[in-house]
């Protein structure tokens, strides 16, 4: 009896034990908060909205600010005689002016929005916008500076179907090499520009479509449109021969050759530090 019982207290004693030993894992258990579900949940709740914050702005409001570029510009052919006769001398006479002044200012402000969109694109690939302004800033501003050039360059282009010297209709204005007028050659490279300029522009909002691979192949698009946008203003501009026009076009066209130039470099020397030693 006596074995009896000493078996049955050890038995008793280990269930006690294990008792205890569950409770303990429970409570530790309990104790511990099921915070990794709710971060992964966070993090892709904040996820779509970091991609909608990426965009300079809306496809949209993109779209509605080119057609208002357009109807202003063609708008301003139409009505400005009729509601500023004091100007119907100059847009009438001989040699009429008003509308050749505005698509020569408006050709420069998008030839300075594209080369500052060139510009930060450059810092922020070369990694030299973390110095200044930094990456966010520089990708807002090379967005903008992209859309707003876009918006430029089409009233300059519209803004010229008032122009007596000109002559052009909307076929010849938005058809590449369709306009046999004044230096055909050099505006319709700068029609090619243009065109290039909006296709890079759309693909900001069609990158999620395109994958980031071909997305890249077309924003290289960017130093070709770059080149013809600077032949353009150089060989048909009639401000060409101008000393502060040369310098407009020495500095910006300087620059980002520079920039490039640095950029090609970086890229190499990466590419070497990556590399094993042979």
């Amino acid at each position: 009896m006596t074995e009896e019982k000493a078996a049955r207290l050890a038995a008793i004693r280990a269930a006690k034990a294990a008792a205890k030993t569950e409770a303990a894992v429970t409570d530790t258990t309990q104790l511990i908060p099921p915070a990794a579900p709710q971060r992964v949940r966070s993090k892709q709740a904040v996820e779509p909205m970091v991609d909608e914050d990426l965009l300079a702005m809306s496809f949209p409001t993109l779209l509605l600010m080119l057609l208002a570029v357009g109807a202003g510009a063609l708008g301003a052919v139409v009505l400005v005689p009729l509601w500023l006769p004091g100007l119907t001398a100059s847009l009438l006479s001989a040699e009429p002016k008003a509308y050749w002044y505005l698509a020569r200012s408006s050709a420069f402000v998008s030839y300075g929005l594209l080369w500052l969109a060139m510009i930060f694109g450059l810092l922020m690939t070369s990694r030299a916008a973390r110095l200044w302004p930094g990456g966010p800033v520089a990708f807002d501003l090379h967005q903008h500076a992209s859309l707003l050039g876009l918006a430029f360059a089409l009233f300059h282009a519209l803004i010229l179907l008032g122009d007596a010297y000109i002559q052009a209709d909307l076929r010849q204005v938005l058809v590449p090499f369709a306009y046999t007028g004044y230096q055909p050659l050099w505006v319709g490279l700068g029609q090619v520009g243009f065109y290039l300029m909006l296709i890079v522009s759309l693909s900001f909002y069609l990158k999620g479509m395109l994958g980031r691979t071909a997305w890249r192949v077309i924003h290289t698009l960017s130093f070709a449109m770059f080149v013809l946008a600077l032949a353009h203003g150089v060989l048909s501009g009639s401000d060409s021969d101008t000393l502060w026009a040369q310098q407009i076009y020495w500095g910006t066209g300087g620059s980002v050759l520079f920039l490039t130039l640095y950029r090609v470099l970086m890229v190499q020397r990466k590419n070497v530090i990556a590399s094993p030693a042979s």
